[in-house]
């Protein structure tokens, strides 16, 4: 799974590139699809995740408890000021992140992987995990990028590995949810104690359970439901 995963991730880092390679300087102090945050805000904030999940590979890797930022507003100080650079060093910083998580989680022993670690919000996961919540970043916001991806087409770089996003989100949620499933019309989501079916594409399903699309392109009894994140 690992193998699998760190590939795919690579391609999402390859996909993020190339948009940012493309996007005019002009382009990164534009809104985002993100309330409050532009393009540069959005691709700064993708670097540091990738630092801040590199912190939990150390983690899973030693032992030794390191969180993913730092304290107090670490992360939201760090996001602000990157978001003032030039659009070339936002792009640098972009792809030498990516690349150093990726050849970190290219060196993890197979114990790691296995080992526990925690989300910043206090969710347990396990070093296998870390990379799922790079994927699901890196698809998500690659669509809140507004630079030419939605969540169809954004989800179908993910491959076979929604699966393995979703069901990690549905699991770190912290509240109780409602009782139903949902499908992309091949894989099938529990959320609650189960129930009445609800389909959508995968880009669909993916947007609603993020509150980032309505309800109305979804098929089935749609619950009231707060998004996962």
């Amino acid at each position: 799974m690992t193998t699998a995963a760190l590939d795919r991730i690579r391609e999402l880092h390859d996909e993020w590139a190339r948009v940012a390679e493309a996007m005019p300087a002009s382009a990164f102090g534009e809104p985002s699809a993100l309330p409050g945050w532009t393009r540069a805000h959005l691709l700064t904030h993708l670097a540091r995740n990738a630092d801040a999940l590199g912190n939990l590979l150390t983690w899973a890797e030693t032992g030794v408890e390191r969180s993913m930022y730092g304290p107090g507003n670490a992360r939201d100080d760090d996001i602000e000021a990157g978001a003032g650079r030039a659009p070339a060093e936002i792009v640098a910083d972009l792809v030498a992140s990516g690349k150093r998580l990726t050849d970190h989680a290219a060196r993890l022993s197979d114990d790691a992987w296995s080992a526990p670690v925690r989300h910043r919000h206090g969710g347990q996961l396990t070093g296998a995990d870390v990379l799922t919540l790079r994927l699901s970043e890196t698809t998500i916001h690659l669509a809140d990028l507004d630079a030419g991806h939605d969540l169809d087409s954004a989800t179908a770089l993910l491959g076979g590995h929604l699966e393995a996003v979703v069901g990690t989100l549905i699991r770190m949620c912290p509240r109780p949810l409602p009782s139903f499933r949902i499908s992309d019309g091949v894989r099938t989501w529990p959320l609650g104690e189960g129930g009445d079916l609800v389909t959508g594409t995968p880009g669909t399903v993916l947007a609603w359970l993020t509150g980032r699309g309505g309800s109305s392109a979804l098929s089935g009894p749609v619950p009231e439901m707060a998004p996962l994140i």
